[in-house]
C-alpha cells in the first residue's frame, strides 16, 4: 500500500460516510504495530463504531487493544466531553453565584456549539502535548464523514485567528484567563496539521462516480488550509473474476471501472491505491488482517438465501406517506447508507402523484443536484449550505440588531459574528425555516450522517427547552421544531441502514438516541442488500448469506414496519432510475423473475 510507505506521525482517514474509513484506519493500526510500532488509534466522529470493530468497550478514555500489542485507542465521545468542559466552566461558580445564574450558564453551555468546542479541544490536545502522546510512534485519526472532517480540520485556523483578532464576547470557549493558552494549543495544531512530514491524509473512496467527485472536492478544500500531504484510497472493488457468470457483478465491474477510468483530474496526481471488496464484514481481528491481501471465497449454499425472496421495499412505505398530503419526512443514519438517494426517491415518487415536495439536505457534503439530474413539477430542492446560512445570518443581525448600534458596538459585534459557533445558530434557524412548510405540503429531508445529525437534534432541543421556560406563565401556543419532531402525525423518520453489523447497530443507537429525545422512528429501509438481489458470484452470495441475520434482527427486534431495497446494477442516478428505486416507473413484472435474471427488483412486498 502506497499510504503505508514512511508514514509519518499523524495519519488522517477522510472521505463520505459508508466508504470503510473506519476499517481501513483500523486494518493500518494492526498493520503498523504488527511493524513493532507502538499506535494510538483515535476517532473523532460523532457516532464512532470502533469499538464494535474490535469488539471491545472503547469510549472517551484511551484503551488498550486485546490481542494486537502496541495498540490502544480513543473514541473522542462529544458528550462527555462537553459534560467535563461544562464542569470545568461551572464548576467554580456554584456556591458563589446565585443558582439561577449558574443554571443559566449551564444552559447557554447546553448547545451544538459547546459539544463541538469540547471535542474539538481534545482533538487539539492530541496534535500538540507531548505529555499525552510520547508514548506511540504514530496517532491514527478515524475521522468523521466529510463535511463534518473538513470543519474539524478548518478549526484550529478558524479559531487562532478569531482569537488573534478577537476582543469580542468568547464565552464560549470559557475562561478569558485561559484564552492565551487556547490561542497558543490551536497554532501549533495548525503548524502539525500542514507540516507534511508530520501529517498524511488519506482519502478513502469507493469506485463510484459522486464519491470519487466528492473526494474531489475535500481534496482542494483541505489543500487550501495547508494539507497538502494527501493519497487516495479506493475501497471496496469487486474482483473483475466475480463476473464471469454473474450479471448482476458483471455490471457492478463495469460500472466501477467506468468510475475509475473518470476518476477527475485533481486526483490523478496522487499516490493511490485500491483495496478489493471482501466477502465478510470487517469486524474482528481475523477481517481486519485480511482487508490489505486477497483471500479466496467459499460460496454459500443456495438454500441459504431462500430467506431473501420474500422481501420488501419502498412502494407501500410511499403510498402510507402519501396518503396524509403533507408533513415532514425524514431520512437518517450512518453516512454511506444511501440516505440521498431514498431521500430523492421518495421526493420524486411523491412528486409524480401530483403532491407538492421541497426536498432539502443538512449534510454539508450532499448534493442532490448530482442524484437527481433532472426536474420536475411540483418538486422544489434546496441545501443548506452552512456557509450560505452563516453569511446570510451575520449580515441579518447586521441589519437588525447592529443598525442602531455606533461604531464600537458594531465593531464589537461583527468580531462575535466571526465566531465559528456562529454557524450553529445560522444552520438550525435554516433547519426550523424549512421544516416549518411541512403543514402546508411534503417536506423531505436527507440528513447528515448520524453524528451530524444528533449535533443538530441537540441544538433543536436546547431551543426547545429555552422557549418552555420563556412560556412558563404565557397563555400563547407555541410549536417549536421540537415538538414537530416529536409528534407522529406530522413527522415520519425513516432509518437507513445496510444489512450489515455495523450500520445496523449505529442505527439502532440512533432509534435509542431519538427515544430518548421523545422522537419515535417511523420506519426502517434496509438498503442496497445484496441478497435481495440474488446474485451468482461466490463473493456476493457469500455477502448475501451474512445479510439475512441482519434483516432477521431489523424484522424481530428493531421495527415493525421496514423496507429492503435490492442493490441495483445501475446507480440510482436520474429522474428514471429514481422513480424506478421507488417503484412509481417499474412494470408489473414479477420482481422474483426479475433478479433471478441478474435484474434488479424496483419493488418488494411491504411487511409489518
Amino acid at each position: 500500500m502506497n499510504f503505508l510507505s514512511q508514514p509519518p506521525r499523524f495519519l488522517f482517514f477522510t472521505g463520505k460516510g459508508g466508504v470503510g474509513k473506519t476499517s481501513i484506519a483500523c486494518a493500518t493500526a494492526i498493520n503498523l504495530t504488527e511493524a513493532g510500532r507502538r499506535v494510538l488509534l483515535v476517532s473523532t466522529d460523532p457516532a464512532s463504531n470502533v469499538g464494535q470493530v474490535f469488539g471491545v468497550s472503547i469510549g472517551n478514555q484511551i484503551t488498550t487493544i486485546p490481542g494486537v500489542a502496541r495498540l490502544s485507542a480513543l473514541e473522542i465521545d462529544p458528550q462527555a466531553a462537553a459534560q467535563a468542559y461544562r464542569d470545568r466552566i461551572a464548576g467554580p461558580v456554584r456556591g458563589i453565584l446565585p443558582d439561577a445564574v449558574v443554571k443559566s450558564i449551564e444552559e447557554q453551555l447546553s448547545g451544538a456549539c459547546t459539544t463541538e468546542i469540547a471535542a474539538f479541544d481534545e482533538f487539539t490536545a492530541l496534535l500538540t502535548d507531548p505529555a499525552l502522546t510520547t508514548a506511540y510512534d504514530h496517532i491514527i485519526f478515524d475521522t468523521a464523514p466529510t463535511g463534518h472532517t473538513i470543519r474539524l480540520l478548518q478549526l484550529p485556523g478558524a479559531w487562532s485567528g478569531f482569537l488573534a483578532e478577537g476582543k469580542g464576547d468568547a464565552s464560549c470557549l470559557g475562561p478569558l484567563a485561559g484564552l492565551d493558552k487556547q490561542r497558543d494549543r490551536y497554532s501549533q495544531a495548525v503548524d502539525a496539521l500542514a507540516d507534511p512530514l508530520r501529517t498524511r491524509l488519506i482519502l478513502v473512496a469507493r469506485a463510484q462516480h459522486s464519491t470519487l467527485l466528492e473526494v474531489a472536492r475535500t481534496h482542494e478544500e483541505l489543500s487550501k488550509i495547508g494539507l497538502t500531504q494527501q493519497y487516495l484510497v479506493i475501497n471496496g472493488v469487486l474482483p473483475r473474476s466475480e463476473a464471469l457468470l454473474d450479471p448482476l457483478a458483471a455490471a457492478i465491474c463495469d460500472r466501477e471501472q467506468a468510475a475509475i477510468d473518470a476518476v477527475p483530474e485533481v486526483l490523478k496526481l496522487l499516490p493511490r491505491d485500491q483495496v478489493s471488496l471482501k466477502s465478510c464484514n470487517m469486524v474482528g481481528l481475523d477481517a481486519l488482517r485480511s482487508l490489505f491481501s486477497e483471500t479466496a471465497v467459499t460460496e454459500a449454499d443456495n438454500a441459504d438465501l431462500k430467506a431473501a425472496t420474500d422481501v420488501s421495499g419502498l412502494a407501500e412505505l410511499i403510498d402510507e406517506i402519501a396518503a396524509d398530503e403533507h408533513g415532514l419526512v425524514m431520512l437518517m443514519g450512518k453516512g454511506g447508507v444511501g440516505k440521498t438517494t431514498l431521500a430523492a426517491a421518495v421526493a420524486v415518487a411523491l412528486s409524480q402523484r401530483g403532491l407538492a415536495v421541497h426536498l432539502s439536505t443538512t449534510d454539508p457534503a450532499a448534493h442532490l443536484t448530482e442524484t437527481l439530474r433532472g426536474a420536475m413539477d411540483n418538486l422544489t430542492v434546496s441545501r443548506i449550505d452552512p456557509h450560505v446560512e452563516t453569511e446570510n445570518y451575520r449580515q441579518h443581525v447586521l441589519a437588525t440588531k447592529g443598525a442602531k448600534l455606533d461604531a464600537a458596538g458594531r465593531a464589537l459585534l461583527e468580531e462575535d459574528l466571526r465566531s465559528p459557533c456562529t454557524e450553529e445558530i445560522a444552520v438550525f434557524q435554516a433547519f426550523s425555516r424549512i421544516i416549518r412548510e411541512a403543514g402546508k405540503k411534503f417536506v423531505v429531508m436527507d440528513t447528515a450522517p448520524t453524528g451530524h445529525t444528533l449535533l443538530l437534534l441537540d441544538a433543536t432541543g436546547a431551543y426547545d427547552r429555552d422557549i418552555k421556560r420563556q412560556m412558563i406563565n404565557s397563555k400563547m401556543q407555541v410549536t417549536t421544531p421540537m415538538m414537530r419532531l416529536q409528534d407522529p402525525k406530522q413527522t415520519k423518520i425513516l432509518l437507513v441502514t445496510l444489512a450489515e453489523t455495523t450500520p445496523v447497530l449505529e442505527a439502532a443507537a440512533l432509534q435509542a438516541d431519538l427515544r430518548r429525545a421523545g422522537i419515535e422512528p417511523w420506519a426502517w429501509v434496509i438498503n442496497n442488500s445484496v441478497a435481495a438481489s440474488h446474485p451468482l458470484s461466490p463473493l456476493l452470495r457469500q455477502r448475501a448469506k451474512n445479510e439475512l441475520k441482519e434483516i432477521e434482527a431489523v424484522a424481530k427486534h428493531l421495527s415493525h414496519r421496514y423496507a429492503v431495497v435490492p442493490l441495483l446494477r445501475e446507480e440510482p442516478t436520474g429522474l428514471a432510475h429514481l422513480l424506478e428505486l421507488s417503484g412509481a416507473g417499474s412494470t408489473e413484472a414479477d420482481p422474483h423473475d426479475a433478479v433471478g435474471k441478474g435484474e434488479e427488483a424496483p419493488w418488494l412486498t411491504l411487511k409489518q
